[in-house]
This record gives structure tokens, sequence and C-alpha cells, in this order.
């Protein structure tokens, strides 16, 4: 598979060939949609909490005796029908949401993702992207002359001054390959991949 490779002005420059089993592999929207929502709910972290009808501070007295009253028969206040009472299944703190997907399958939903990323033009490769200083004027700068404004960076190496330049534009993240996810993939409208961290994707993912 053919990827474009651009230049520091954002302009492609040529082509490079990029695995066929990473890059054009067919989009299979059901496993991609699994494995979004699997990364997406393993992330979620428990810290919800509810109280059931033992654990409400309501008296346990009856509020009214069982006959007589015309109303409705009630024994405590803390009951799940009353406003106030506890919940009948309450939300638990150490609730898990997690959801497990095969290592198989999270590898062929991400290849797909990058391969539809290919055929929608939304994937380019560039030989360096790095900035001389650890100042988001100079990154702005940069990505604005490659006329790209929404943008996830994908390198091969950790790159400190790379890092804290993107962290104040909310519209860019800088991701090594190793912390690449399927949820960063698919929201960001452009992918900026490095040819070191292309050879890693292709080590990693096939």
């Amino acid at each position: 598979m053919e990827l474009k490779l651009l230049n520091q002005e954002g302009q492609q420059a040529s082509t490079l060939q990029g695995s066929d089993g990473l890059f054009a592999r067919d989009y299979n929207e059901a496993l991609v949609h699994q494995v979004v929502v699997a990364y997406m709910a393993n992330a979620r972290s428990a810290n919800r909490a509810q109280k059931g009808r033992s654990e409400i501070a309501k008296s346990t007295r009856k509020p009214w005796r069982q006959k007589g009253t015309g109303r409705a028969r009630a024994g405590m206040a803390s009951s799940p029908l009353w406003r106030g009472g506890g919940r009948i299944f309450p939300n638990s703190p150490d609730e898990n949401f997690g959801q497990k997907v095969n290592r198989k399958m999270y590898r062929a939903g991400v290849a797909a993702i990058l391969s539809q990323l290919v055929r929608e033009d939304r994937l380019a490769i560039v030989d360096d992207f790095t900035v001389e200083a650890p100042k988001t004027k100079l990154l702005a700068q940069k990505l604005k002359g490659m006329g790209l404004e929404s943008v996830l960076v994908i390198t091969d190496q950790f790159d400190e001054n790379l890092l804290l330049s993107s962290r104040n534009l909310h519209q860019v993240l800088v991701l090594e390959v190793s912390e690449t996810d399927p949820v960063s993939l698919v929201n960001f409208p452009k992918v900026l991949v490095t040819k070191g961290a292309l050879a890693k994707m292709e080590e990693t993912w096939q």
C-alpha cells in the first residue's frame, strides 16, 4: 500500500510503501465499534456509589398502622418506592466496567481503522517531526505552515520538546506508538506518522 510522504510544508513529496496487512485491510465496522467501545469502557473508573435501603438514614419505624387509615400499607420510610428511599439495585464503587477484547481482534480493529484513514486521505507520513524548543508558538507555526489544525502525531520515541509544546494545543495530541489507541485514531481528522513510528507500527500491530 502506497502512503503519502509529506515535506515540511505539508505537501506531498513522494510516496512510501506500507504494509498491506496494516494499511490495506477491509473496513470491519462491527469490529471497530467493539474495539472502540471496549477501550472506552476499560478506561472508566468506578467512582460512583448509591445507597440501598439498609444504608439510608431514616427510621425503621412503621410510618402508620397497617389497617384503617385508607392509605396504602407501608413498612418503613427507607422503602425504594418512597422519595428519598434506598435504591433497589444501587451502583457500587467497586463496579467493573471492563470488556475483554482478544489481542488478535484488537490488532485487526486498529489495522481496519488505519486502512480506512489511508482510504479517506487522513493519514500521512513525515520523515521527522520535531521542534527546536519546548514552545507552543513554534509548534503552532509549524502546523500552520503544513496546513494542519487538528492532528494526531505518532512518534517512534519520546520527544520532550514536542510533548511540552503540544500540551496547550487542545486540537493536537502527540503519542508514541505504544500509547496509540483506537479512540484517538478515530477522533482526529488528520494523523501524522513519522518514518520511525511507521516501522514500529508494522512490527507491533501486524
